[in-house]
């Protein structure tokens, strides 16, 4: 009985004293890896601002990420300091009765080189309305918007991403609708939207969000990170066109961009 209680003993310090050297090997690696700002492989590199300096050998390619229904004045800003805090830009496609109390939050976007587009002036679905209610609807919010930032947009996202061909030839706007929905909107669930987008995010994908939920802020700052450690670039709607020698032309609709 000894003799087994005995080799059952050094037995069970054998394993531990293994499992202490592998800690110790782990430990140093991950030591060596942030000494260097490395990270893992196929990744890019994180610099001492936090920041990021874009992919690795193993680039996975860009993304877009892109923001309807605000300025909100409480998520949006939230939103606003997540993506300057990791040099990220991206596109927002406001709501033109929201403008209004919340200029300089738009302004800010403006600044800090994110893509500003028109969504509608009070979220209708347009394909329902006048064409020349429609019109109306797009047109009044691109003022509203280049009367705050001094330029005029050149992207639309129609409500829901009902649109038509009549709709597209009475604008002179490029229609950008999107190829992974967040559906933040529905789940309103950090943890579900963060696994949604993870799940289907390829290169050249448009990612649909919306500024109006704690949960989808709380999600990019999960998600950025998560893409980046991927490879990934963000970049906005019209950066992502350029990267594939995309053209806008008017009378096209855009939900991805792939080479």
């Amino acid at each position: 009985m000894d003799k087994r209680l005995k080799k059952m003993t050094a037995i069970f310090f054998l394993a531990a004293a293994a499992d202490l050297f592998l800690a110790a090997v782990l430990l140093a690696s991950l030591a060596r890896q942030r000494a260097e700002g490395a990270a893992a492989p196929g990744t890019g590199r994180v610099v001492e601002d936090g920041g990021w300096d874009g992919p690795g050998t193993e680039e996975a390619g860009a993304v877009a990420l892109t923001f309807d229904d605000g300025p909100n004045a409480r998520y949006t800003e939230a939103l606003l300091d997540g993506l300057k805090e990791r040099e990220v830009r991206a596109s927002f496609f406001l709501v033109g009765q929201c403008i209004e109390g919340n200029e300089d939050t738009v302004r800010r976007m403006a600044e800090e080189g994110h893509l500003i587009g028109v969504h509608c002036m009070e979220h209708r679905d347009l394909t329902r309305e006048s064409e020349e209610e429609a019109v109306r609807q797009l047109m009044d919010t691109a003022a509203m918007i280049g009367a705050v930032t001094g330029r005029t947009p050149e992207y639309i996202r129609p409500p829901f991403g009902k649109w038509s061909s009549g709709l597209q030839e009475a604008v002179s706007m490029e229609t950008v609708l999107w190829s992974v929905d967040s559906l933040d909107w529905k789940l309103q669930d950090t943890d579900r939207i963060v696994r949604r987008v993870l799940k289907d995010t390829e290169d050249g994908d448009i990612i649909l969000m919306h500024d109006l939920y704690a949960a989808t802020a709380d999600a990019c700052e999960v998600i950025l990170p998560a893409l980046a450690a991927e490879g990934y670039q963000f970049v906005t709607v019209s950066e992502l066109l350029e990267k594939r020698d995309i053209v806008p032309t008017a009378g096209q609709v855009y939900t991805h961009a792939t080479a």
